[in-house]
Formats: structure tokens, C-alpha cells, sequence
């Protein structure tokens, strides 16, 4: 196989693994929007602040620390013991269960009925209070996040790959792994929203609030329910991310990549948002190795998403699942 064919596929397939990195953020954000029409600016804090909390929680960390230490004068940082990943990963997602009903509790629930920006304004000031409240709780150092995930180079397609076409594929064990858990996921995903009676509330919900009071369909619980799911989501991304990059609150950026993956997938479709990470990771990889670097001067990556999601706003702007908007006047 000639060389250059080679590192194509290696890119390609990376790009495939990037992708579904990016749509597991992207899935929080449309568990929310379909059901509630709220854009959550702040899932990506939400991944944030789940891997600070996974690793606190792991570390024995104590929360607010640093804190208690400038009001009380005291010198106390960790409890002294170490939480298994599994009892860790079960404390954290019941936090993040907490957290999203104290949302629904203290602040959706009043702004019912008002208009989409207001929602969506709501969102940004969770986003920058939680960010605030993590900073506080675990410390802004940056952490390192190991639950057990295998990382590094896969071995085995590394050496398969040389033997049957002389160039070993380099492929991240974690990536492998990130893309597992997606498929499993959004089957679990689909399957709930198909199948249970809270999934066909859900649903119920998304398509029109007022008819779904009316048939006795509870609004709070299901916004409950989904802003959990989403909770779940960005607990699931905060692992991957934290393991691959560490944990640091830059992670919580990785919000603004998801914006493009929900243009081409459409907000409200959860196979859409798993088919727009795989276009742009595999989109912004190929485009810098073939024409980036080459011709460009590299870090085309950064914006090459943005540019993609531009193109479809123009001609498809409900994305490639969504659903096209009519308006009757």
C-alpha cells in the first residue's frame, strides 16, 4: 500500500475517534433542547464539573478546602482514604442527579412559557456559577483522571496493520474505548426514548408541552429526568475527556465544538448528534493533513468545523436529521 494512502486511513480513522469524543458532549445538548427547547450552554461546564467531582471524590478530597482553610485557619485538604473508581463514578453521578433537579427546582421551573433567549441566558449564568462553585469545591490545579480505562498505543492493531499493509496504524486505546461506550449510549439512549414510558413522555413533552399537561404528563419530573440524562452524558464526556487530556478547565471549551456537530446533525435528533461528531472529527482531520498542513500553515483544526457548520446554516439549517421548521401565517 503506498505510503501516502496509509497515513490517510491512520487519519481517517483517528478523526472517526475524535469524532465520537465530540459527540458525547454534543448528545447532552440534545437531550435537553428536544425535550425543553432550552440550548444548555452550560453542558460543557457540566462535563467539567463532573470529572472535578469524579476525582475529588476518588482523591478524598475534601470539598471547599481551600475555603474552609482561609475562614477557619485550619490546614485540611484530603480525608485520608481513596474511593474505587466504580463506588466514585456511582457518588458522582448521584451528585450530578442532585444537581440537575436543585436546576429545575430553583431555576427552569420559573421560567416556564418565557422566551427562548431568556432560557438560553439562564443557561450562561449556570455555566459561569458552576465553573465558580468547581474552582471553589475541588481547586483549579490541573488533575489527572484514571478510572481503569486503557491508554496508549493499540498493540494489536498496530502490529496487524504493519504485517498486512507495512505501516502500523497508531490508534489510542482510550479512543477505542470512547467509541464503545457512545454506540452503547445512544442504543441505550434510543431504546429508552422508544421503548419506556418515561421516553415516550419524554418525547410527548418535546413535541408540545401544553397537550402533554393536559394527558397528565408531569413537566417537572421530565425535565428532571432529562437534565439527569444530560448529567449522565456529561459525567460519561468528562471521563473520556479527563482521562485523554487530564482534568483542567479548559475542558470545559469542548462545548464550543459541539456547536458545530448539532448544526449538521440537528438539534433534535440523537443519531444526528452522533453522526455530526463522526463528520467533523473525520472532516477537520482530513482537511488539515491533506490541505492544512501542506498548503495552509497547519491549525486548521481549530477553525474548520466552524466553517463547515457555516455551510450547512446557509443550506440546511436544520441539519441533516433535524426537522425543517414550517411556519404557517
Amino acid at each position: 500500500m503506498p505510503e501516502q494512502l496509509a497515513f490517510t486511513i491512520e487519519v481517517f480513522l483517528n478523526g472517526l475517534m475524535a469524532g465520537v469524543l465530540y459527540a458525547l458532549v454534543a448528545l447532552g445538548f440534545v437531550l435537553i433542547y428536544k425535550a425543553s427547547g432550552i440550548f444548555n450552554y452550560a453542558q460543557g461546564v457540566m462535563a467539567l464539573f463532573a470529572a472535578l467531582t469524579l476525582v475529588g471524590v476518588m482523591e478524598g478530597q475534601v470539598p471547599f478546602a481551600h475555603l474552609i482553610n482561609a475562614i477557619f485557619g485550619t490546614e485540611i485538604h484530603h480525608f485520608g482514604w481513596h474511593v474505587p473508581a466504580f463506588a466514585a463514578i456511582f457518588v458522582t453521578m448521584c451528585i450530578m442527579v442532585l444537581f440537575s433537579w436543585l436546576v429545575q427546582r430553583f431555576i427552569f421551573r420559573y421560567l416556564v412559557g418565557q422566551e427562548p433567549i431568556i432560557l438560553f441566558m439562564a443557561t450562561i449564568g449556570l455555566a459561569y456559577f458552576l465553573e465558580g462553585v468547581g474552582d471553589l469545591m475541588w481547586g483549579s490545579d490541573i488533575k489527572t483522571l484514571d478510572v481503569g480505562l486503557p491508554q496508549g498505543i493499540n498493540t494489536w492493531l498496530d502490529e496487524t496493520t504493519f504485517n498486512a499493509l507495512g505501516y502500523g496504524f497508531f490508534i489510542d486505546n482510550l479512543d477505542i474505548v470512547a467509541s464503545l461506550v457512545a454506540a452503547l449510549l445512544v442504543a441505550g439512549l434510543v431504546i429508552f426514548a422508544q421503548y419506556t414510558k418515561q421516553g415516550r413522555a419524554m418525547r410527548a413533552v418535546a413535541d408540545d408541552h401544553q397537550a402533554a399537561l393536559s394527558v397528565g404528563v408531569s413537566l417537572n419530573f421530565i425535565w428532571i429526568l432529562v437534565w439527569s440524562l444530560a448529567g449522565f452524558v456529561a459525567l460519561v464526556a468528562g471521563i473520556m475527556w479527563g482521562a485523554k487530556s487530564g482534568v483542567q478547565f479548559s475542558l470545559s471549551l469542548i462545548a464550543l465544538k459541539a456547536l458545530p456537530v448539532l448544526m449538521l446533525g440537528g438539534f433534535t435528533s440523537i443519531p444526528g448528534a452522533i453522526v455530526g461528531g463522526l463528520i467533523i472529527g473525520v472532516g477537520e482531520k482530513l482537511f488539515e493533513f491533506l490541505i492544512g498542513a501542506p498548503y495552509l500553515g497547519g491549525a486548521t483544526e481549530n477553525w474548520f468545523a466552524y466553517m463547515l457548520a457555516l455551510i450547512f446554516l446557509v443550506f440546511r439549517p436544520q441539519g441533516l436529521f433535524g426537522e425543517k421548521i414550517i411556519e404557517r401565517v
